[in-house]
């Protein structure tokens, strides 16, 4: 199913506004838990896609069975584009959309993997990170590319990794998925551990450098995008 999105009542409009949230919610990320284990129940993939001339987003949400990486449920929703780009605030365009796909799912979401970061952020509050705080939800970030970030490059088998750093400080991983193949950029959201956001990756990319979960996704917001479009 299809859920078409407005943006909450008060949703920044301003990037004032909307640093002032990071501001707020950032003191409530909680990064002392080590979250659900890898193989383990559910796991959610959620990915966006934007058509900018008609300010069109669309997000999906596909639930994958842990252990088999089975597709079990999944679901999308088309709203507004609800704030301007700006970097390090692509949540703020995001997150009504992707809330909506998850609301919309038929069973709990269990661990969500967002595409993009968390606390792999200049402002240390991703996309992962602002959604595990307004849900609740345990999250992590895996993305395509390391920010800003600077790290080494990990050894070339499968599961080396090495830190990506912001000066002195570990935000998250540069992950090797496949051998000899460019890393992923892992991340802690919400609610669980850098160790176990590594370990969710891996167990999620059996064939492919990125994981099924936002493989699936990706192409399920392409097509509902497709659709509304049409």
């Amino acid at each position: 199913m299809t859920t078409t999105v407005r943006a909450p009542a008060g949703w920044p409009a301003t990037e004032e506004q909307a640093l002032a949230v990071q501001d707020e919610l950032r003191g409530r990320v909680i990064l002392d838990e080590p979250g659900p284990p890898p193989g383990t129940g559910r796991v959610t993939g959620v990915d966006v896609a934007y058509d900018d001339e008609r300010d069109l987003v669309a997000a999906a949400a596909v639930v994958l069975d842990a252990a088999t990486l089975e597709v079990l449920a999944e679901a999308t929703a088309v709203g507004r584009v609800s704030f301007p780009y700006v970097p390090g605030l692509l949540a703020f365009r995001e997150i009504p959309t992707v809330r909506a796909a998850l609301d919309a799912l038929p069973c709990p979401p269990g661990l969500v993997v967002c595409d993009g970061y968390g606390l792999a952020h200049p402002r240390r509050f991703g996309l992962a990170s602002h959604l595990g705080v307004l849900t609740g939800l345990p999250t992590i970030g895996v993305a395509k590319n390391p920010f800003a970030f600077a790290y080494d490059d990990p050894g070339a088998p499968r599961g080396s990794h090495a830190p990506l750093l912001a000066g002195a400080e570990e935000v998250g991983r540069a992950l090797r998925t496949r051998d000899a193949v460019k890393p992923v950029f892992v991340s802690a959201g919400h609610r669980v551990s850098l160790d176990n956001a590594c370990a969710h990756t891996l167990a999620l990319t059996p064939r492919y450098r990125l994981p099924e979960t936002t493989r699936r996704a990706d192409a399920l917001c392409r097509r509902a995008l497709r659709e509304a479009q049409a």
